[in-house]
Order: C-alpha cells, then sequence, then structure tokens
C-alpha cells in the first residue's frame, strides 16, 4: 500500500514510456515531455508500449524514489479520460492504487464519500 497525501497530485503520462530509463531519464521526460517539475513533490505514472510494466516516480526529501512492477500476466488498465492534445492525466491516489491492483476502474463504482466543506472567504467587512 502506498500512502500518499490528498494535496499530491498523480499524473499518468499517456504515450508509453520506454521504462529501462531511470532517474535522469524519466526525470527529463517529465521536465521536458509533460511539463512538469520532476520536484515538485507529484507522482509520475508510465507504462510501457505492451502495458505489462508500470513504473512510478516521486522526488521525495532529498532524492527520487522509483518504484517499478511487472506482471507476469495481463496488463495494466489505462484511465479512460483522455483529453485530446494532453501528454498527461491526472488520476486519484484511489485509481493509482486500483491500477497497481489490476483492477479495472473504469467498471469499478465508488460509494460516495464524506468531504469536509469547502470554506469560502466571506468578501464582506
Amino acid at each position: 500500500m502506498i500512502l500518499v497525501p490528498r494535496s499530491v497530485r498523480v499524473y499518468f503520462a499517456i504515450e508509453p514510456m520506454n521504462l529501462h530509463r531511470s532517474f535522469d531519464g524519466l526525470s527529463n521526460e517529465i521536465r521536458h515531455t509533460l511539463g512538469y517539475d520532476p520536484l515538485g513533490g507529484h507522482v509520475f505514472v508510465f507504462l510501457n508500449r505492451r502495458k505489462n510494466q508500470v513504473k512510478l516516480i516521486v522526488w521525495t526529501r532529498g532524492g527520487f524514489t522509483i518504484v517499478h512492477k511487472r506482471l507476469e500476466r495481463g496488463t495494466f488498465t489505462f484511465p479512460a479520460r483522455v483529453v485530446e492534445g494532453a501528454k498527461s492525466v491526472a488520476i486519484d491516489v484511489h485509481e493509482l492504487a486500483m491500477l497497481l491492483e489490476g483492477i479495472d476502474v473504469s467498471r469499478a463504482k465508488a460509494k460516495p464519500r464524506w468531504e469536509p466543506p469547502v470554506r469560502v472567504r466571506s468578501t464582506t467587512n
């Protein structure tokens, strides 16, 4: 189980990636291809062309952490909501957990959960 704070975003790269790349190669892809700062503390997810391997990279207190998973059978599912021209898709931490466990997110149904109300600043003095 991977615990990720709510403030951390998860960005899923749309194009398949050569997963032989390591820290420097993936951080360059994040910076130049996806257009994000790899040192921002967000999680970046890459799939290989056959969709049987996934690599996650995140900057954590002084260095990069990479998680690499290979399936012996089957493939990872891809998030369904892809906007034309986008280079990545922002997914929820729960979707990432389901993806890593092999659950098809498009078929999963989440029950409504309580969320704290959004505070609105008053404009009157």
